[in-house]
C-alpha cells in the first residue's frame, strides 16, 4: 500500500544522486586541469570553471539526498499512522463486541486448591485446568475465598 507522496518523494532522492554525480566528475575534471598547470595564473580557470561549481554541486546532492530521505521517512511514518489507526478502530469495534458479551456465564463453580477465588466452570482462569475442583461452600461461607473479578461468580448467586 505505497502512497503518491511515496512516489513523488523519488525524483528528490535522483536529482540528489545526479548533483552528486556531476560534482564529482567536475571536481576530477577540475583537479586535472590543475594538476597539468605549473602556475597559479593557469590554475585558476580550472579552480573557477570545475572544482568549485563542482563542490557547490556536492554540497546540493546532500540537501537534496537529505531532504529526500526525511519526507521518504515522513511518509512511511504517516502510513503506518494509518495503518495503526484502522487497526486501532477494528480493535475497538472488537472489544465492544467483546465488552457486550459476558466472559463466563456457567452456573457451576469451581476453585483451584490453594487458590484464593472461586471461579465459574468457563471462566478463562480455570477452564481447561484439570486441577480445578468444585467450590467447598465452607470455605466460601468462612470468607477464605473470594469472588474471581474476571467471571463475577457472586453474580451466580443473586
Amino acid at each position: 500500500m505505497r502512497t503518491a507522496r511515496l512516489r513523488t518523494v523519488h525524483p528528490a532522492l535522483w536529482a540528489g544522486w545526479a548533483a552528486l554525480a556531476a560534482g564529482a566528475v567536475l571536481c576530477v575534471i577540475g583537479w586535472y586541469g590543475v594538476s597539468g598547470e605549473r602556475y597559479a595564473e593557469r590554475q585558476l580557470p580550472y579552480l573557477v570553471s570545475c572544482t568549485i561549481p563542482g563542490a557547490a554541486l556536492i554540497v546540493a546532492a546532500a540537501v537534496l539526498l537529505t531532504h529526500g530521505r526525511n519526507a521518504l521517512a515522513a511518509a512511511r511514518v504517516e502510513e503506518l499512522y494509518g495503518l495503526l489507526v484502522a487497526a486501532e478502530a477494528a480493535d475497538v469495534e472488537e472489544s465492544a463486541r467483546a465488552a457486550a458479551a459476558p466472559v463466563a456465564v456457567s452456573g457451576d463453580l469451581l476453585m483451584v486448591p490453594g487458590g484464593t477465588l472461586w471461579h465459574r466452570a468457563d471462566c478463562p482462569l480455570v477452564s481447561g485446568k484439570p486441577e480445578a475442583v468444585p467450590v467447598d461452600a465452607k470455605l466460601v461461607a468462612n470468607g477464605e475465598l473470594s469472588p474471581c473479578p474476571i467471571c463475577e461468580p457472586a453474580e451466580a448467586d443473586d
